[in-house]
């Protein structure tokens, strides 16, 4: 069984940085993808940023793309996200997702992900 556990949101102003964690257990695929998607309230699940086993691949949102980075640390199986110049707009639960890597557009789609973590609240104050 697949367990995600994400950390690092909080409350920043505008401007400012923050940096989540995503810790997966129970991962046995080997070319698996890990992704981080956001949801605001009242608003559909949203890519944001998608990172592939080797890490030799990465795809972005357009509306992040420049501002945060995706990276991985595939011994600990963990996938990080670094967010900069954070916006008001960015406000919303942050999501880490594991599954298979089916390629950078198709690892963008929710229904690509049958494992989910329980999500990191990020608040950006203006």
């Amino acid at each position: 069984q697949v367990q995600l556990v994400e950390s690092g949101g909080g409350l920043v102003q505008a401007g400012g940085s923050l940096r989540l964690s995503c810790a997966a257990s129970g991962l046995t695929i080997t070319n698996y993808a890990m992704a981080w998607f956001r949801q605001a309230p009242g608003e559909e699940r949203e890519f944001v940023a998608v990172i592939n086993w080797s890490g030799r691949s990465t795809y972005y949102a357009d509306s992040v793309k420049g501002r945060f980075t995706i990276s991985r640390d595939s011994a600990k199986k963990t996938a990080f996200l670094q967010m900069n110049s954070l916006k008001p707009e960015d406000t919303a639960v942050y999501y880490c997702a594991a599954d298979l890597w089916r390629g950078p557009v198709d690892s963008a789609s929710t229904t690509g992900y049958r494992n989910w973590g329980q999500g990191t609240q990020v608040t950006v104050s203006s």
